[in-house]
């Protein structure tokens, strides 16, 4: 009932796909939705390519079903997409910037290219660069947000733009009932970031999800504060106190910030422990030590939507119920 031509494409049951996170989704997430019959997502921007090729692997050591790996393209080290082709990743997941040195290489290899976008001229500059399929983001999507527009207008305008090519709809959409609006908008898919934040196999600390839990779209702030390491990057963060107290201070610029430089935590990369500053651009990962009220808490507006924390696998199936429930329900009206 749900099943879309894209879903045929990719070999997957449902037309549902989780996020990369940076760091924070795993193997065993990504894999834990594969194996759902969706299409998970491993985070690999901030990864060596030796840590990358490790946890394709681990992917596959738990999954013989279909995944992709996320690239964010201004912010990857050296290799990792070369890391991608060689272990021949069925999906790559780009994201802000330009994917035409690499498509040639990926179709090459029978990668999907798959880039998310902010707007119509971006989706069109995507067309003619030869990726396989657009993701629309709307600006109510966590983390960072190229956009600006609503998805609910967003979608339908990309979709026109693109034909025949299939879009996802990334942004807001948490529940069966956004698969489904998301679907008669035009899209083939649709791409859950915070959902799939607060499940058990999201490798972010339990308090993190726990503050998605009890937050609401009120509670998210669309900003640029979080911008050290990675400046000039709009985003979508949970209010906090570093949020708070920027905004008292009267919003003042970088370098006169509240407590700017000072050391809030401590996350591992590559097993080696990195101290966090004050407006890190950098999420608290699994193994994050320090506070998280002045850390980037990155989620989307559908946070209101997120009731509980649980396995990825019963978040996959509670959705295709909810909007296979809806769908059946329209039809007989």
């Amino acid at each position: 009932m749900l099943s879309t031509p894209l879903c045929h494409h990719l070999g997957i049951a449902y037309p549902i796909f989780s996020v990369g996170m940076a760091a924070g989704a795993g193997p065993e997430l990504a894999a834990a939705v594969s194996n759902a019959g969706a299409c998970g997502v491993l985070g690999g921007t901030t990864l060596t390519p030796t840590d990358l090729r490790q946890r394709i692997a681990r992917v596959r050591a738990l999954t013989a079903k279909p995944f992709g790996v996320n690239i964010i393209l201004a912010r990857m080290q050296a290799g990792l997409i070369e890391a991608c082709f060689e272990e021949r990743v069925p999906v790559l997941v780009f994201f802000w910037g330009d994917p035409t040195p690499y498509v040639e290489e990926a179709h090459r290899h029978g990668v999907t290219v798959v880039l998310q976008v902010g707007s119509v001229e971006e989706a069109r500059a995507a067309v003619a660069a030869g990726v396989d399929v657009i993701m629309a983001q709307g600006c109510e999507a966590g983390g960072h947000v190229k956009g600006t527009i609503a998805l609910t207008t967003l979608v339908p305008e990309v979709v026109e733009a693109v034909h025949p090519m299939p879009v996802i709809a990334a942004g807001g959409i948490a529940t069966g009932r956004g698969v489904v609006a998301a679907l008669s908008l035009g899209a083939q898919a649709v791409s859950m970031g915070t959902r799939f934040l607060a499940s058990a196999e999201a490798r972010v600390p339990h308090a993190y999800k726990e503050r998605v839990v009890q937050s609401t779209a009120k509670d998210t702030v669309y900003t640029g504060l979080f911008d050290v390491g990675w400046a000039e990057a709009p985003h979508r963060v949970l209010r906090n106190k570093a949020v708070s107290e920027w905004e008292a201070a009267g919003r003042p610029a970088r370098g006169q910030r509240p407590g700017e430089g000072q050391v809030i935590g401590t996350v591992s990369r590559a097993g080696t422990p990195v101290e966090l500053v004050r407006y890190s651009s950098f999420m608290p990962i699994e193994g994050f030590t320090g506070d998280l009220d002045y850390a980037a808490l990155y989620a989307g507006e559908s946070c209101s939507l997120v009731n509980d924390i649980k396995p990825a696998a019963q978040i996959v199936s509670d959705v295709v119920r909810e909007a296979a429930e809806i769908i059946t329900h329209m039809q007989q009206r």
